[in-house]
């Protein structure tokens, strides 16, 4: 089972007579990887708004014809992966609501709110009608009540209610916003193109095809908002004494080509296989990587043993995703099609496999299966990243405690249980020894609060 992040979003206001659709659309393509069940594009072009949105990946939802359609030139955004509220059209964003007195808004959001359940019993108390079973629901109901003289006063009056994480985007008929939460929990860029447009967006790998005159990472707590004739403005709403970035966002979810810091995603990964390949060296004859996630690791891990990489796991493009079978046999079945094995340098041979991560357990003993059905003699595992022993809140569809192999077995039993020669992790220690100086969110490690500073290592338990 791999991990699932909740949403990317993108945020468009576009100078001249260019159509912020075909940018957020563009823009969505290179998040598809942050979500594969729906996606939606609101765009407002004077006092009207435009909406599309629908079930399925991006290019199949949009086609030129219908992107024509969405006039104006502020577009927000949106690709989702369900963990909050069911698989429902209604939950499908970006969310579009009318405020009295102002018009219509669109919010798409990023992230997980934690206390939504309370909110919304308060809300419904109050006598508001929900559309939705989506936690994102619950802000823009807060931004609906709210009694405060503009939208900016009234989206920090919601978001003073609201814990969890978030990156937002918000547009309308004025704007658009681009906000993080006070952690800092899911990322958030703003690129400034050399036209005078600016886009929002989950990564920085949706802005790589654009010329940039300017480039900035949306800080936790901070508000940013664009108005209609390009004007810009960016106050902090609320502070945090830590931030708390998603780790798993360097070890998974970001794309390899997207920036932290100065450096690529990819740089990450590969030094996490560097540092796995110090902490747990082993005698082998191949390193190889599980498709794809496991490969830039695997590459380091080469590198720093002097082991010789080899492709010999490769993943059949043509099978569906096992993760949405029903039963744990199917998923077993589904396992075994998906990947492709080269048997010919495989028999005889000490293997080391490297994955970014384990949950279920499910695809690692399939592997260790498989390896040995052709010929391995041995077969090691390497994850490049901690074990996972605790559920996420924040947006990251890590399954409960019953679920986690690692919150149960200790890494030698784990090796036993699943069929190899041993089994290590990253320390996590080790993870953020490579990483850039912030504050990062720890929880699903067992560890609330981690942070590098001044190139030391601090746990806060």
């Amino acid at each position: 089972m791999k991990l699932k992040e909740e949403c990317g979003v993108v945020g468009v206001l576009t100078r001249d007579k260019v159509q912020a659709s075909f940018i957020a659309y563009r823009g969505l393509l290179k998040l598809q990887h942050r979500g594969q069940e729906s996606a939606g594009i609101v765009t407002f072009s004077g006092n009207e708004y435009y909406l599309y949105k629908d079930f399925g990946l991006v290019s199949q939802i949009f086609n030129g014809e219908k992107l024509k359609k969405l006039k104006g030139k502020i577009a927000v955004g949106h690709v989702r992966y369900s963990t909050s509220g069911k698989t429902e059209k209604e939950n499908i964003q970006p969310f579009l609501v009318n405020l009295p007195r102002y018009g219509y808004v669109a919010l798409a959001h990023n992230g997980h709110i934690s206390n939504a359940v309370s909110l919304r019993r308060g809300l419904e108390k109050e006598g508001v009608i929900f559309q939705s079973t989506s936690d994102t629901e619950v802000i823009l109901h807060l931004i609906a009540k709210s009694k405060m003289s503009d939208l900016k006063e009234r989206v920090k009056e919601a978001l003073s209610k609201v814990e969890g994480s978030y990156s937002l985007v918000i547009g309308s008929h004025e704007g658009v916003y681009g906000i993080r939460d006070p952690y800092g929990f899911r990322p958030l860029f703003l690129g400034k193109l050399e036209d005078g447009s600016y886009i929002f967006a989950s990564e920085t790998c949706a802005l790589k095809e654009y010329p940039l005159s300017e480039l900035v990472e949306v800080k936790p707590g901070e508000m940013i908002y664009i108005d209609k004739d390009g004007r810009v403005s960016r106050e902090s709403f609320a502070e945090s004494n830590i931030s708390r970035f998603c780790l798993f966002e360097f070890i998974y979810f970001s794309r390899p080509d997207s920036i932290y810091d100065g450096k690529t995603v990819y740089h990450y990964r590969k030094e996490m296989g560097k540092v796995l390949a110090k902490e747990a060296p082993v005698d082998a004859d191949w390193v190889v990587p599980v498709p794809d996630s496991g490969i830039p690791a695997a590459i380091g891990y080469g590198e720093e043993s002097g082991i010789p990489l080899q492709m010999l796991l490769m993943r059949s493009h043509y099978v569906g995703r096992t993760f949405i079978q029903p039963k744990q046999k199917e998923r077993e079945s589904g396992v075994r099609m998906k990947f492709l094995f080269i048997s010919d340098l495989i028999k005889g041979k000490r293997i080391v496999l490297v994955d970014d991560s384990l949950v279920r357990g499910t695809t690692g003993k399939i592997l260790a299966e498989k390896l040995r059905e052709e010929g391995a003699k041995e077969v090691h595992l390497r994850l490049s990243s901690p074990p996972l022993i605790h559920p996420c809140y924040y947006g990251v569809d890590i399954p409960n405690t019953k679920e986690l192999i690692s919150y149960y077995y200790s890494p030698e039993e784990i090796s036993r249980i699943l069929g190899f020669d041993s089994v290590a992790f990253l320390s996590i220690e080790g993870l953020l020894s490579i990483l850039p100086e912030r504050g990062y969110c720890g929880e699903c490690f067992g560890k609330k609060i981690v942070k590098k500073e001044k190139g030391k290592v601090l746990l806060i338990v």
